[in-house]
């Protein structure tokens, strides 16, 4: 017996009953040969981790566009805290922690430049739409090693394009990265707004700090515990009624306060329309789109709107900005 499947069986004596068993993987689109030291779930992980788009994260905005200070979230640093807070509620249910850490790593690898205000611009001018939880599959399943993809299991995946508050998870291991992003976000979005003199402690409505707690660390502490207290023993991932409806009221408050605010927003018209100037040069110019963008298009048949939506979100904020400059701003003449 390997090391994996001494791994497989660990995971049949240990874990929940309702946990996803590396052993009843249903496996991936194209067959491969099993691994000898890691599971089919902890494989999905390393290749996310080793993959071009999750390294590009780092660079992309999570709230605020290019914020002067070291210590605001970027998408990267979003990721890791949800695959943290996630982790942390699987394990303590003994659910499948790799499938869980590999969802929540793979979740955001199809958001695009300037967070929201970029996928915004691209939904508004391609044919298609554009949604960022759709390109992430479409990230893994083609756009990564020239056109190969990354071959994750279907669990996954489905983790991945499920993690939207109107997703449904097949798995409970999805289910809790999908509660997990919440909690992330909106926690790490309080400390950067708070940072940023956007908003304060004291401005966060008593209601839902009577409950969640007064700071970041007794919030997330409130809720991970909520999530794992209701949802012990149980085949689901669910919250008590007054933690999620006070999670969820203190959301509807930072869209309200952060997510909308003017002064905190007020450069993404900007992005908004730089990004879709881009777009539709490209779509103009798809001779100008890097070869690896123009073999889709040659050879994979993909239409060329779809291309340009993926050339476009897998830039980073300072590449696009770059990429814009290139395009349109003029060159001063010299000798």
């Amino acid at each position: 017996m390997n090391i994996r499947e001494q791994n497989e069986q660990l995971e049949v004596q240990i874990l929940s009953p309702y946990a996803s068993l590396s052993i009843y993987c249903k496996g991936r689109d194209r067959a491969e040969e099993p691994s000898d030291m890691r599971t089919e779930y902890q494989r999905d992980r390393d290749r996310i981790i080793h993959c071009k788009a999750f390294r590009r994260l780092k660079h992309k905005t999570q709230v605020f566009l290019a914020p002067m200070g070291d210590h605001y979230r970027t998408r990267l640093t979003h990721t890791l805290e949800v695959s943290q807070i996630a982790r942390t509620i699987a394990k303590s249910l003994r659910l499948n922690e790799d499938l869980t850490e590999a969802i929540a790593l793979g979740h955001d690898l199809g958001h695009t430049p300037f967070g929201h205000a970029g996928e915004r611009a691209l939904n508004s001018v391609c044919e298609y739409g554009f949604k960022h939880y759709e390109q992430s599959i479409r990230v893994v399943e083609l756009l990564e090693k020239d056109g190969r993809g990354l071959n994750l299991t279907k669990e996954v995946r489905d983790g991945m394009v499920n993690h939207r508050t109107s997703g449904k998870p097949s798995t409970l291991e999805g289910k809790v990265v999908r509660l997990s992003d919440k909690i992330a976000y909106i926690n790490h979005d309080i400390d950067d707004a708070i940072r940023g003199k956007i908003i304060s402690e004291e401005d966060i409505p008593k209601e839902f700090t009577d409950i969640l707690g007064n700071c970041t660390r007794d919030r997330l502490d409130f809720l991970i515990h909520d999530v794992v207290n209701n949802s012990l023993d149980q085949n689901d991932i669910r919250m008590s009624p007054d933690g999620e409806q006070a999670m969820m009221g203190l959301r509807k408050y930072m869209f309200e306060n952060v997510y909308r605010n003017p002064v905190a927003k007020s450069e993404e018209v900007k992005v908004e329309e730089m990004l879709i100037q881009l777009y539709q040069y490209y779509l103009e110019h798809p001779n100008q789109l890097p070869e690896e963008f123009q073999y889709l298009m040659r050879e994979r048949g993909e239409k060329e709107a779809k291309v340009v939506c993926d050339y476009i979100a897998g830039m980073s904020d300072q590449y696009s900005v770059a990429q814009f400059e290139k395009i349109f701003v003029p060159k001063f003449w010299k000798l």
